[in-house]
């Protein structure tokens, strides 16, 4: 079927998930699950298909190596990747969507190649001046950032900022507005993915695909 929006009871099943986070709650309510939630993320996933195959993220928490988790996820994220690397990502929670694109989590070997571009005065100059052109809404964010200057990198770099992070992403936090119940949340996503098509060109020319094995995220 054809993408007509997000129920209001997906977001309202979610609200319910993270004030009864248990197994008797999600076997009662599984099938709601897949019918509010499962069901119009996968046509929302058909409707933006030209950005690639997305990969929908299963419910569950991995406790194995985590045991503080709560055993079910209080959102539904997919994800998927262009042919240069860029990621393009939504989800969807309780507090509504949220949509994001660039290289959220970097591996060691497209952090060395990152690192080295934002340092050549040239290239970094351009990625910042990339960064500023994101309009008012826009996040900047990544995996996670170092404290301090990466190793062999001096603290006062004219774009430290950018050098402590290990990855680079812009994301858009929409909430819940009417829109997101039609199928204009589609455009909405599609609007930021086209935003950040810069600083992915960027990332892509200057990092690309890590080949070492890959680690999951998005979690």
């Amino acid at each position: 079927m054809a993408f007509t929006g997000i129920p209001t009871d997906a977001l309202a099943f979610y609200t319910e998930l993270e004030a009864d986070n248990s197994k008797p709650f999600w076997e009662q309510n599984k099938e709601r699950f897949k019918q509010v939630v499962r069901e119009p993320v996968l046509e929302l996933a058909d409707a933006l298909s030209d950005f690639g195959d997305f990969h929908l993220f299963r419910p569950h928490n991995d406790l194995r190596f985590a045991k503080n988790k709560p055993p079910y996820k209080t959102h539904q994220g997919a994800y998927t990747e262009g042919e240069g690397g860029a990621g393009f990502y939504f989800q969807l929670s309780a507090e509504g969507l949220m949509a994001g694109t660039g290289y959220y989590a970097m591996a060691k070997d497209q952090l060395e190649r990152f690192r080295l571009a934002v340092d050549d005065d040239r290239h970094g100059q351009a990625l910042e001046a990339i960064i500023a052109e994101f309009g008012r809404g826009f996040r900047i964010g990544a995996i996670s950032e170092l404290k301090t200057a990466p190793r062999g990198f001096p603290k006062d770099h004219p774009r430290i900022e950018i050098l402590r992070r290990k990855g680079l992403m812009a994301s858009k936090d929409f909430g819940a507005p009417k829109w997101l119940h039609s199928k204009r949340a589609a455009l909405r996503i599609r609007e930021t993915w086209e935003a950040g098509a810069a600083m992915n060109a960027w990332l892509d020319q200057h990092v690309g695909p890590s080949q070492l094995e890959p680690e999951g995220f998005f979690v």
